[in-house]
């Protein structure tokens, strides 16, 4: 592209949950119209409490155009998790384009996003650098950990309403006792799942 294209109609992109042993991976698309505020508390997801992202994602789905999509665990064991966030952050940007034109979009981390027919750059931590990525970050985490705490009513004994489906030792102790729910991925494995099979 040109390097003295401008775009307005910027959105920026981001995921949560790559890394958790249950659950989808989920990514939101986050465009912010010209004249639009934006609150000091809109920065990197992982530097906010509970409360504020809450806060943050009730002030950013009611002033910004935002679209959200995720891949579930079942995509993410065909696909690799690589892949499937790929998928929910295409489909996270449809779902904004279904709100708005996106002329850019500026995609946190290293890697563009394929088969996506929109300008767009990758930006190494851009969810603490661009303000559209960090509101993308937000709604992306809030989105997910309300999943997990679904998820948590119908499989308690995991407790993902507090470890969010990641490693924790309560997680790994829980796998270890009651195997995997529909909801984990079969593609990841735990600490000792090795060992535990050759027991039986």
């Amino acid at each position: 592209m040109p390097a003295n294209m401008v775009f307005t109609l910027t959105a920026g992109i981001d995921e949560a949950g790559r890394g958790p042993l249950a659950g989808p991976v989920a990514a939101a698309a986050v465009l912010i119209p010209a004249g639009q505020g934006i609150p000091y508390l809109i920065k990197d997801s992982k530097k906010l409490s509970e409360k504020q992202r809450e806060e943050m994602y009730a002030f950013i789905t009611a002033h910004y155009l935002y679209g959200v999509g995720q891949a579930d665990n079942i995509e993410i064991d065909r696909l690799n998790i690589l892949q499937a966030t790929f998928l929910a952050m295409r489909r996270a940007v449809a779902a904004l384009q279904e709100k708005t034109a996106v002329e850019m979009c500026l995609v946190d981390g290293n890697k563009i996003i394929p088969n996506l027919r929109i300008a767009q750059k990758a930006i190494v931590k851009g969810d603490a650098k661009i303000k559209e990525i960090s509101a993308a970050s937000i709604v992306a985490k809030v989105t997910r950990d309300r999943i997990m705490r679904e998820l948590h009513v119908q499989y308690p004994q995991y407790n993902f309403a507090e470890n969010k489906g990641y490693c924790t030792d309560w997680h790994v102790s829980a796998l270890r006792q009651y195997g995997r729910s529909p909801a984990h991925r079969k593609s990841f494995t735990y600490p000792g799942e090795f060992e535990q099979r050759e027991l039986f």
